[in-house]
């Protein structure tokens, strides 16, 4: 049976895991309860993720409504009928706009459906994904994260929470990645909420930052 995460449990797993773990009820007495970050099942949401690989949230998320002007809205075949100039004036470098090709014609020629996904083990999720041009475990695991709402996924390659988490943890920050994941394995099977839970640590310091690019993270993340 897969292990999700929705409104009617998303508050009884925080409480579950603040009664485990002393910095995790730090967190939430202080700053409440996290949103539940989602995201639809679609080709939209999976180039949006795409859009997010190693710049700022920011920039991603402008990259995405530039496109949404452009097409309304975002299927492969709209996609696959841009040049790479149309493409470029989104704001997608070239490396992107290979792999979102590459996606929308895998979807095009039914090598890859969304709704196949919904009901495989995370790691036949994981194994589909990665298998696709620029996919990796950081976007196999937001994917998993945000819009198949798998519970138990720790995003190893994300800074904001691997950095929540040695902060709140006061750890040193050259950490070993094995020593991070050998913490969050006692999260078990709840490890996606923890890290939302951790998101919010990460967001709430900064809340006091007014500055339009902090306005603009915020922005994103709620999206």
């Amino acid at each position: 049976m897969l292990h999700t995460f929705s409104t009617a449990n998303f508050h009884t797993i925080c409480d579950q895991l603040s009664s485990q773990d002393p910095e995790l009820a730090f967190i939430l007495t202080t700053y409440g309860y996290p949103p539940m970050w989602t995201r639809p099942n679609t080709f939209e949401s999976l180039v949006h993720i795409i859009l997010e690989q190693q710049v700022s949230l920011a920039s991603a998320l402008a990259a995405l409504n530039k496109l949404k002007e452009k097409l309304g809205k975002i299927t492969p075949a709209k996609l696959l009928a841009l040049t790479d100039e149309e493409l470029k004036a989104c704001y997608f470098s070239r490396q992107k706009m290979s792999y979102a090709r590459f996606l929308a014609s895998a979807i095009q020629s039914r090598q890859f459906s969304f709704k196949a996904l919904e009901t495989l083990p995370d790691d036949e999720v994981r194994a589909k994904l990665v298998a696709l041009k620029g996919i990796g475990n950081w976007t196999a695991d937001v994917y998993l994260m945000f819009v198949l709402q798998r519970a138990d996924i720790f995003p190893i390659g994300d800074l904001a929470a691997v950095n929540a988490l040695k902060q709140v943890k006061k750890l040193p920050k050259d950490t070993a990645a094995e020593k991070l994941l050998h913490l969050s394995a006692a999260w078990q099977p709840n490890r996606t909420v923890a890290t939302m839970i951790l998101w919010h640590y990460y967001l709430s310091l900064r809340a006091k930052d007014t500055s339009p690019e902090t306005s603009k993270i915020k922005k994103a993340v709620s999206l």
